[in-house]
């Protein structure tokens, strides 16, 4: 049975509940970064990052002036400096709340979801609305080489930084895998997902590296912070002078969440979704 952190403990989340039929901002759980951030030596108002979490909405709905039904696809961006992150099932209530609810333009769709969403974040969220058929949406592939078909054995489904090494020889390249697997905290589902990792400094030892991001398998995190955990590792053991971290997890309950971290300096990446997702 998944372990309930105490940040959750009065959550209605994971729980059955009735799909909200009328917008309802207070559907919306914040959850506060920080507890989850000092296992990691990161103190409050001094992130070793920059970064944010990007999620799609691919069931986003609401009734138009005359009560009929508009769909579209939303993209949202959270800064990782926010105070808070949000509980992804109360993203899903909430968003569900508009299904039957009537705005008079996407324009004041984007204004409410922004201000609602940039309040439980406690910093400001930026919103993009897109036709379900947007060219935006493609699938994309991830740029640098594939980790996955080294062969490799494994035999360690928890992370540690031990399986992280370098060599003398500095680089910079770019490295991504599809086997990245960790646990909701709330109900214990697995979360799939993808991680890539760019960076300059010493050579990492890519089989190492391989199996440390096997090791999140049966680890119970959130995706944030999941990515987080993986940024303070990689700096701590193998010292780049410049790193990113990107996860692009799958899709559940039609929300996927793309969390990004990366030393300050570093260009963002473009936002971009894979197949999977």
């Amino acid at each position: 049975m998944a372990h309930r952190p105490d940040t959750l403990a009065h959550a209605p989340l994971g729980r059955d509940s009735a799909y909200p039929e009328q917008y309802d901002a207070g559907l919306l759980y914040p959850i506060p970064r920080a507890a989850n951030r000092v296992p990691l030596g990161i103190e409050e108002g001094a992130l070793p990052f920059v970064g944010e979490d990007e999620w799609h909405a691919f069931e986003v709905s609401w009734l138009n002036s005359r009560g009929k039904p508009i769909v579209a696809v939303a993209r949202f961006r959270l800064p990782a400096a926010s105070p808070n992150l949000i509980e992804s099932k109360s993203w899903k209530l909430y968003l569900n709340s508009f299904n039957q609810t009537r705005f008079y333009s996407r324009q004041e769709v984007m204004e409410t979801l922004a201000n609602d969403l940039s309040l439980a974040a406690g910093a400001e969220v930026s919103v993009e609305l897109f036709d379900v058929d947007a060219p935006e949406l493609s699938p994309q592939h991830l740029p640098g080489e594939c980790l996955d078909d080294l062969d490799i054995a494994v035999s360690d489904y928890t992370p540690s930084s031990d399986h992280l090494s370098v060599g003398e020889e500095v680089v910079e390249e770019t490295l991504y895998s599809h086997l990245l697997k960790s646990n909701c905290p709330v109900t214990g589902q697995p979360d799939w997902g993808s991680v890539l990792i760019r960076y300059k400094g010493p050579k990492i030892d890519r089989e190492g590296l391989l199996r440390y991001l096997i090791g999140f398998r049966q680890h119970q995190d959130f995706h944030e912070h999941c990515v987080e955990h993986i940024f303070c590792d990689l700096m701590a053991q193998t010292k780049p002078t410049q790193l990113l971290v990107l996860a692009r997890y799958v899709r559940r309950g039609g929300l996927d969440i793309s969390p990004w971290r990366a030393t300050p300096g570093l260009t963002p990446p473009t936002p971009l979704r894979l197949a999977r997702q």
